[in-house]
């Protein structure tokens, strides 16, 4: 077998290649560099190929993480029926693997072994959980263990053979062999070496082995977004790949050995700011009875030191945490005002208690630059109503046990999100009638499943430019025409009339007067670095005074782009009155969604942000069938952009995330009672529940893969205008 080279492979490791191999001088005439790589590469797979087992699988579960059983694969995963590769760890029967392989939970695994012809029984012993790694045990001995390659000494730019299991019958063949190089270390928070050598579900549990036929790591599908034995896998042919350094594997196999799964150890602390990259270090969030909490940090400290490394950002907390396990124990140095405290012996959890949103019942008015908080709506039998708090108060000074200044509506969000149900709150309000300030005291609550029937307007203060400088006119607007047909299938059942009728055009012409002069209507956006489209449809009656909601529409597969004028109409009346805009991208494959694009996704989500004056707290993914996994999806993974995701028709393709306080999400799903896959919708919600998320649930009767019906489509539209709910 010839293997391949890349080009980048050539670049690194030719001249070292043929400086090993070179013959004396006095013999060498020509060096034949490829063909002295050829042998190197070679002799280093066969060293290593008696340790490369075939893994096969027979039962478990068609599609992994809840994927459709039908239609694109990604975000879920269909699992394959081909072989997959393992690598021995133990001369008694010992086999690592990724933990990909058996994400299906398989009812029988068969292992065969180089040497030996007839295939093993396995059984599952452990896995690591934090690595994504499963140990196998089969009736064995006496076999061969390969050497791993110290992590000390790895390098980028070391040659490295990615080595797989096909459909080869017969394994004493040579396993098959991609190359590339070592393009990066210390990657995956700290657990992962990163190569361009092709890696594929075919070598997932397979070998990564360096020019001399020592073993650097198991190659996994890995992600430093996504968590569970899936991550990673819908970018394996995106030109580089992981795999867990072998000598991590081996000091932690006594405990696989014993049975024990192994878990991340977690601190339990969230960034006080939205970037979980580039973030000072500052505690913004603790979950409750977590490693940070029984240690004694509190909001506010900024961690400074662990275990002796300097933490400059939230992203090296997370690379020097990410290795380490449950039951690991750190030391921490943190800063607290103007004192420095340390803190010795923390031991980090396996499991985060989940976050529970605390609710004190009000809706905010939008755009009031304050001092306070005027109060939109009440909600019926919460906390601020059984206060005494009405409609029309204004929210001065708020706190717990102490009463704190509140400027903004940003402040009391800010101000909440740190505290538990439970909690008892002090509330300064200056009464709407007669002015008159009274203190009041109410206990916070869970945030309850539930929506109001009908929000009070106006929603909008009208300032939210007070005080920073209006953006310049646009010429020559676009208003949007009025396609609204007799018959379209797409709008809620029943129409869109009993929600509002659309205003006629003279209406419209009459709101527009005396406004600054904004493109509004159906627009169709270019990102020019990448040649992707994406619609956008802004209301008429659009003010860069009034912030506006956000609704990413992602289109089932095979609509990219087509529906534009559909959700424009179904969405137009509840724009106007409610203040939002919509906008939605196109897949790049018309089969549907891949989650790859998440970050393309978000990069013309932000323009549209930059664009017009949108209300962060008002930002939601919305979807259906496989645009509704990839709300779920982009929802998780971008966390500091959405705070709601609404699904109709679609499965979780992840296990989800926590619940984290500074970046709370809530959740609408829809299924029809007759779609196919609704026992796995209400598992998915179900999923989401027990991370403590709040998630409002409607099953349509008589309904399979439609859009909204009109009742659900109503609570739909109150969902998104509460979504700034406190």
């Amino acid at each position: 077998m010839t293997p391949s080279f890349s080009p980048s492979a050539r670049l690194y490791g030719a001249v070292a290649v043929a400086a090993l191999f070179a013959a004396p001088a006095a013999a060498q005439t020509k060096p034949d560099v490829n063909e002295a790589t050829e042998k190197a590469m070679k002799a280093a797979s066969a060293r290593v190929a008696p340790t490369v087992v075939k893994i096969e699988t027979a039962g478990g579960a068609e599609v992994i993480s809840g994927g459709p059983k039908k239609g694109p694969p990604v975000p879920g995963v269909r699992k394959g029926t081909g072989p997959t590769t393992g690598l021995i760890v133990s001369a008694d029967g010992f086999v690592i693997s990724s933990a990909f392989n058996f994400a299906n939970k398989p009812t029988d695994i068969f292992v065969t072994i180089p040497g030996r012809p007839q295939r093993l029984v396995a059984k599952v012993v452990a896995n690591d959980q934090t690595r994504m790694l499963t140990l196998l045990k089969v009736d064995a001995k006496d076999l061969p263990v390969p050497e791993a390659f110290p992590k000390k000494d790895v390098e980028v730019g070391q040659w490295g053979l990615s080595l797989g299991r096909t459909l080869e019958i017969n394994v004493d063949q040579p396993p098959s062999v991609s190359v590339g190089i070592v393009s990066a270390t210390n990657r995956i928070w700290g657990k992962a070496l990163q190569t361009d050598a092709k890696t594929s579900p075919v070598n997932y549990g397979g070998p990564l082995v360096a020019i001399d036929g020592r073993v650097f790591g198991v190659i996994v599908p890995a992600s430093n977004r996504a968590e569970g034995e899936t991550a990673g896998v819908d970018v394996y042919d995106g030109g580089i790949g992981f795999a867990v350094p072998l000598e991590d594997v081996l000091a932690v196999l006594p405990r696989l050995k014993e049975g024990k799964e192994l878990r991340r150890g977690l601190l339990g602390v969230s960034p006080q700011g939205a970037d979980v990259y580039n973030a000072a270090p500052i505690v913004g969030a603790i979950q409750p009875d977590s490693a940070a909490a029984r240690a004694g940090l509190v909001i506010g400290d900024k961690i400074i030191d662990i275990n002796g490394k300097k933490i400059p950002n939230y992203s090296t907390l997370q690379h020097v945490l990410g290795p380490l396990y449950e039951g690991d124990e750190v030391s921490l140095k943190v800063s607290r005002g103007d004192k420095e405290m340390d803190f010795k012996g923390v031991k980090l959890l396996g499991i985060a208690t989940a976050y529970v949103n605390a609710f004190l019942g009000v809706l905010p008015m939008r755009d009031d630059p304050g001092p306070g908080v005027e109060v939109r709506y009440v909600y019926p039998k919460s906390p601020a109503e059984t206060a005494g708090i009405k409609p029309g108060d204004r929210i001065m000074k708020f706190g717990a046990p102490a009463l704190a200044p509140v400027p903004n509506r940003q402040a009391l969000i800010t101000a909440i999100q740190v505290l538990n149900p439970g909690t008892e709150v002090k509330v300064e309000l200056k009464r709407k009638e007669g002015g008159k300030v009274e203190t009041v005291t109410a206990k916070l609550v869970p945030a309850p499943d539930e929506v109001p029937e009908k929000l009070p307007l106006p929603s909008s203060a009208g300032k939210a430019l007070e005080g920073r400088p209006k953006p310049k006119d646009t010429k020559d607007p676009f208003p949007a025409k009025d396609p609204f047909p007799a018959k379209d299938p797409f709008p809620p059942k029943g129409g869109l009339s009993n929600v509002r009728a659309v205003r006629d055009d003279d209406e419209k012409k009459d709101e527009k007067k005396d406004k600054p002069k904004i493109e509004t209507g159906l627009m169709t956006r270019t990102n020019a670095a990448l040649g992707r489209e994406y619609w956008v449809y802004v209301p008429d009656n659009y003010d860069p005074n009034v912030s506006h909601g956000l609704i990413v529409w992602f289109h089932p597969a095979k609509e990219g782009g087509k529906d534009g004028e559909k959700m424009m109409r179904t969405f137009r009346a509840f724009a106007e009155d409610h203040h939002f805009i919509v906008m939605g991208p196109k897949a790049g494959n018309n089969e549907g969604w891949v989650a790859s694009e998440t970050e393309i996704v978000v990069r013309d989500v932000k323009a549209v942000m930059g664009e017009f004056t949108i209300d962060k707290a008002r930002v939601a993914a919305h979807g259906m069938g496989n645009g509704g996994q990839m709300a779920f999806y982009v929802g998780f993974n971008a966390r500091d952009v959405f705070r709601g995701v609404a699904v109709l028709g679609a499965t979780l393709g992840n296990p989800p995330k926590d619940n984290v306080a500074n970046q709370p999400l809530s959740f609408f799903i829809s299924a029809g009672d007759k779609d196919p896959l609704l026992k796995e919708i209400v598992e998915s919600r179900d999923l989401l529940k027990e991370k403590r998320f709040p998630v409002l649930y409607r099953e349509m009767k008589e309904s399979g893969k439609e859009y909204f019906d009109l009742t659900t489509f109503t609570d739909f539209l109150n969902w998104l205008d509460s979504l700034d709910r406190i």
